[in-house]
């Protein structure tokens, strides 16, 4: 359980720069450079999220699976808002995090 989640935050970490990252870090340069770096970034997410859902699926459900998923990637992207981009998080993400409470509830519920 603990391996599953700790692959999947450190996917996700990987996805989270490949995808906004590059806003950031290659504002200014062209397109198909953004492209290629995010693609490269991308092939780590890759090694992580596979064998997370390989080693996870049957611990969890593939529901549950992608639920934690999720979570995961609400925090990582919260994180990475407040500390890389410098963006002030607003009302909205804490509604949005309650309404993934509510589905990890439900997802988890016998």
């Amino acid at each position: 359980m603990f391996k599953t989640i700790a692959l999947l935050v450190l996917s996700n970490i990987f996805m989270t720069y490949a995808w906004y990252g590059h806003l950031k870090t290659l504002a200014g340069k062209p397109m198909w450079i953004a492209i290629a770096i995010s693609w490269g970034v991308a092939l780590f997410e890759y090694c992580f999220q596979v064998p997370a859902n390989r080693i996870g699926y049957g611990y969890f459900t593939l529901a549950q699976l992608k639920i934690i998923q999720e979570v995961v990637t609400m925090v990582i992207f919260s994180l990475f808002t407040i500390f890389f981009m410098k963006e002030p998080l607003n009302r909205n993400f804490v509604y949005a995090s309650l309404c993934l409470v509510g589905a990890v509830y439900f997802i988890f519920r016998k």
